[in-house]
């Protein structure tokens, strides 16, 4: 390993978790390469992504901090001043209100493409070294530092490997790392809809004994048509049910989805294709071992039912930049084990926490037995008319 510190990173996946973390590092001084099979589509304003976050304000700090949150807004990101969730079995709403919190905005809805794209324009003059398209085919590890072997010949020494590929991580599996989960037999139906009713800036979840729905409102870009009524749709179905209402005709899928908010949103319109994905539970049994750390899905998969996938793995990336920056300023090596060792048992112990929480959650909402149904709805209701209760919920969401 002749080379073995040539560089102090190297991150496995160019998604927005690894764009980001790529992007992190080198702004903090260190020597980082990504690796990625295929280069990202650039963002076109023309296209919507199906792949739609309910982004939080904490990542959108640490976007701005990194230079790439101001060509976010300013191309397309609608910030949703309101919540609403309930139960179709009854009870009163759980409601959150920016003016009640104090806030400006709530989140920010923001598609997959434009965030990659954004965080891919500020690579190269972060100084990242990009490898792709790449792939890595071997890993070797020393006390020291990694190797990573990749397909186009090239070979890449540095104090750490970072995987950040997704929940099929192929760096996870070469370092050996094992994962627990469980698979809910459930799909997620995404697509572009407009209601019958205006949005008002506000996220619409309603939950079913089949699953929740969840309407995400959508930049309109000035669409006479659709103005103030354009949305996002996550609808957790079990699997048969989701392969159904991906296959009728556009019409019944509007009505079904309709009857599926409850008449709330009004006469719905399909405005995309439909997609759908499955559904589960994965956490990674550890997210240290010998030189490689893992981070985003690589680390933990979890439901969508709370919209907090992405923003788990942009706490990851921040919580590593707090441990790069405590060492930088204390002159030591970020990439000690003992640094690494304490910040995978902390980011582990949160998502662990947070995985199992949407869960239960979904869980609970996601059947009809007896009790649970008459509880749930009577449980939102009552978090809703405790205000300290629901700022709580609030700001754990919100990462503040």
């Amino acid at each position: 390993m002749n080379r073995r510190h040539r560089l102090d990173a190297v991150v496995a996946g160019g998604g927005v978790v690894g764009a980001c973390t790529a992007l992190m590092l080198a702004r903090e001084g260190l020597q980082v390469a990504l690796v990625e099979p295929k280069r990202p589509p650039a963002w076109q304003p023309a296209s919507r992504d199906l792949r739609v976050y309910a982004f939080a304000p904490d990542n959108a700090r640490l976007l701005d901090d990194l230079g790439v949150w101001q060509p976010v807004l300013a191309a397309r990101a609608l910030p949703y001043r309101g919540m609403r969730v309930w139960d179709a079995a009854g009870g009163d709403a759980l409601a959150f209100d920016a003016d009640a919190l104090g806030q400006r905005q709530l989140g920010w809805i923001v598609e997959n493409t434009l965030l990659v794209d954004a965080l891919w324009n500020a690579l190269p003059a972060a100084g990242v070294r990009l490898h792709c398209p790449a792939r890595i085919e071997a890993v070797e590890q020393s006390e020291a530092g990694v190797r990573l072997q990749l397909d186009d010949g090239v070979a890449l020494d540095a104090k750490v490997a970072i995987a950040a590929d997704g929940a099929n991580s192929a760096l996870r599996g070469m370092a050996g790392i094992g994962t627990r989960g469980r698979d809910y037999a459930q799909k997620g139906l995404v697509a572009f809809v407009a209601s019958g009713v205006p949005h008002r800036d506000t996220c619409w979840q309603r939950f079913l004994p089949t699953g929740p729905v969840a309407f995400l409102p959508f930049a309109d870009d000035g669409d006479a048509s659709v103005q103030g009524r354009l949305g996002s749709i996550v609808w957790t179905l079990p699997d048969a049910e989701a392969e159904r209402l991906g296959g009728i005709d556009e019409a019944g899928f509007a009505r079904e989805l309709g009857d599926a908010f409850g008449g709330e949103l009004g006469t719905m319109r399909l405005l995309s294709a439909r997609a759908a994905f499955p559904l589960r539970r994965q956490l990674a049994e550890t997210y240290f071992s010998g030189r490689v750390l893992l981070v985003g899905d690589a680390a933990h998969a979890v439901h969508p039912l709370a919209g907090q996938g992405v923003n788990l793995g942009l706490r990851d990336v921040a919580a590593l930049r707090r441990l790069v920056g405590d060492a930088a300023a204390r002159g030591a090596d970020f990439a000690s084990p003992q640094r690494l060792a304490r910040w995978a048992r902390t980011r582990k112990s949160e998502n662990a926490v947070n995985a199992l929480a949407f869960e239960a959650i979904n869980h609970a909402y996601s059947n009809d037995a007896p009790w649970p149904t008459l509880l749930r709805g009577h449980a939102l209701g009552f978090a809703g008319k405790l205000p300290p209760l629901s700022r709580a919920l609030w700001r754990h969401a919100a990462g503040v």
